[in-house]
């Protein structure tokens, strides 16, 4: 039996070069599944996004997946794209195990933990504070190359690691300090300043962005005392639930995350098609 892909329109064309098309898996002309295949609207048009893929509970469990995702990647490599991504949710085991049977590699995993109605205590000599305009230019300069740094660490190249964290910094804070809904913090203590953190709450699920204790200060548990911060800050809001991306490889993050209780709720992998 064959296993082919069938587009179900013609490719979509946006006017930045950005490509979509949607496909039916079919095994000798007969549908058994769909696949979406685009480029990234993060990266443009040299990196493909796997989405979608799914295969009908009669025809799993025989190989219909991989050759659909091999097909796809064909596909990506005749657009011109060198390096493929997908986002499975943290309980598609079968989808995770079939990524990581083709070769993809675990870039980062989104959490989430819900919260309670009461702001949990920062422990005693801890307290948080706005990040002043002073401060803000230093810390917008390391966090473009911190954030950059963590993409090219895991296969992005320079300078596109450098234009995605600009572009997402510009896009997430259009007015610095005062872009809306945002809260940008120094937590000190007893006086010093000792890390900083960056939460939004313009959703319905608050989000760190970005969360750091600074190198003279690690060990000493302002890490837990910065992500109780976040949850005072989502919960003094109004938001139910605070979320957050953690990069693979940063393990003493993912233990605190997980210590406070937070779970995985999405697996981001990527693949070179060169």
């Amino acid at each position: 039996m064959t296993t082919t892909l069938r587009p179900t329109e013609p490719l979509q064309r946006a006017a930045d070069g950005a490509l979509s098309r949607h496909y039916q898996v079919c095994v000798n002309s007969r549908p058994v599944g769909e696949v979406r295949l685009s480029t990234s609207p993060d990266f443009g048009p040299g990196v493909a996004r796997l989405a979608d893929l799914r295969i009908e509970e009669r025809d799993r469990g025989r190989g219909r997946g991989t050759v659909a995702a091999l097909a796809a990647e064909e596909v990506a490599r005749g657009w011109g794209c060198t390096r493929i991504e997908l986002r499975a949710p943290a309980d598609a085991g079968a989808a995770l195990r079939l990524a990581t049977a083709l070769g993809y590699v675990h870039r980062n995993r989104g959490m989430e933990k819900t919260l309670g109605t009461t702001a949990p205590a920062l422990p005693d000599g801890s307290l948080g504070r706005p990040m002043t305009e002073a401060e803000f230019g230093p810390w917008l300069e390391q966090a473009l190359a911190g954030y950059a740094r963590e993409w090219r660490d895991r296969g992005v190249p320079g300078d596109e690691a450098w234009a995605r964290s600009r572009r997402d910094h510009e896009r997430l804070l259009p007015q610095g300090l005062a872009t809306p809904d945002t809260l940008i913090s120094i937590l000190e203590h007893e006086g010093e300043p000792v890390g900083f953190l960056w939460v939004s709450v313009a959703d319905d699920k608050a989000f760190v962005f970005d969360v750091e204790t600074d190198e003279a200060h690690r060990g000493r548990g302002h890490g837990r005392s910065l992500m109780l911060l976040a949850e005072a800050q989502a919960i003094g809001n109004g938001r139910p639930v605070l979320g957050l991306n953690v990069f693979a490889g940063n393990t003493p993050a993912e233990r605190l995350y997980e210590s406070l209780g937070y779970v995985p709720v999405g697996y981001s992998m990527y693949k070179s098609l060169l």
